[in-house]
């Protein structure tokens, strides 16, 4: 009975979240014994609607913004073509949530095979290591442009911000391996269930994908973000810039970016403080069950609050992006226009209505002259 609650519960970490953090196999000896299950069952209650509301959310928001990006006429700033990869990321993740909420609400049964498996749990890795450094550069681009105005120009050209995103692209795919290279569906007699699982060959895995979440996916580009942020703050203090009006005109945009990295840096501190706990957890630093069990809850509730970001930032464009607000406004309008003028053009004039009144407007004609 202890073993078979050990193993819902290693199952309820991963799966229920997703993430890197509490991470264990079926064979693995048991590690927290000083969590109760008792305790995180009202979390399970609504974890299932939870990742449909943000799925259902996430995704209508992230396409809306992709196809505000998209549809425009007017070619996309450096600084939109990165906010737009990033809320391409946020749909990739939002899109795999059903898959987790399905098979939580049906206890861990998962029916869509090993493929899907693999696939699904690497949406999540995808956009923890993509979101991150795709707003790494928003911050240095901002940088560049409140800061090095006249001298590295070129560098903010849309042709530069495109072989970017798919260096970051290609490193998140190359970064998520180790996440999911050991994930299977396999069947779990314990539970009686076919799980998605994480089946490493070693505990050190998990200390290893802790690390590499936290300093490359995290404290490596925030230090970036840290330092192009108080850059572009004292650069928006300074009088002497504000009579050029380029500037003035980055200012507005820069004002969504550090919004949007706020907002960001909000939502996946906690998680990845939690991450970090988790790995001491992991050396045994903390000897009592007090820090391991409120760990535990706390790694559940800041995984939930990451999952928001996905739906915050679209918000935050129509909010504060007033340039976005205007593009959003001129493609939907135009989109309306053209319905429309559509359903107009299915009605046609009737022929013999029409000869008459050319008729009868010679006849006038003739009779004036």
């Amino acid at each position: 009975m202890q073993e078979s609650k050990h193993i819902e519960h290693k199952m309820m970490t991963e799966e229920v979240n997703g993430t890197l953090t509490m991470l264990a196999h079926t064979t693995a000896s048991p590690k927290n014994e000083c969590i109760d299950m008792e305790q995180l069952e009202w979390l399970s209650i609504y974890q299932p609607p939870y990742m449909w509301f943000i799925f259902i959310l996430g995704f209508i928001e992230n396409l809306f913004v992709i196809s505000v990006f998209i549809l425009h006429k007017s070619r996309s700033t450096v600084a939109e073509i990165y906010l737009g990869n990033m809320a391409a990321a946020d749909l990739i993740f939002v899109s795999g949530l059903p898959f987790w909420a399905i098979a939580l609400s049906n206890k861990y049964y998962w029916p869509f095979g090993s493929f899907m498996c693999v696939a699904v749990s690497s949406f999540i890795q995808l956009n923890l290591y993509s979101s991150i450094y795709f707003l790494m550069m928003v911050s240095v681009d901002r940088y560049l442009a409140l800061v090095k105005t006249m001298s590295v120009g070129r560098l903010r050209r849309p042709w530069w911000a495109k072989v970017n995103c798919a260096i970051i692209w290609i490193s998140a795919c190359v970064l998520s391996l180790p996440a999911v290279v050991f994930r299977k569906a396999m069947f779990i007699s314990e539970i009686n269930t076919t799980a998605c699982i994480t089946d490493p060959p070693s505990e050190n895995w998990f200390i290893a994908t802790n690390i590499i979440l936290n300093v490359l996916g995290f404290l490596v580009p925030l230090l970036v973000i840290t330092f192009c942020t108080l850059k572009i703050i004292c650069a928006l203090k300074n009088n002497t810039m504000q009579q050029f009006k380029e500037v003035n005109n980055e200012k507005k945009a820069t004002w969504l970016v550090l919004s949007v990295l706020l907002v960001f840096i909000a939502c996946w501190l906690p998680f990845h403080i939690s991450t970090f706990i988790d790995t001491l957890e992991q050396f045994n630093v903390f000897p009592t069950c007090t820090v391991k069990s409120v760990n535990h809850i706390f790694n559940q509730i800041s995984t939930y609050i990451g999952f928001s970001n996905s739906c915050i930032n679209p918000i935050l464009y129509i909010m504060v992006g007033n340039h976005f607000r205007q593009k959003a406004i001129a493609v939907y309008r135009a989109i309306l226009c053209k319905g429309s003028n559509r359903r107009k053009s299915s009605f046609p004039i009737d022929d013999t209505s029409s000869t008459q009144m050319s008729f009868v407007t010679g006849l006038k004609k003739k009779s004036i002259t």
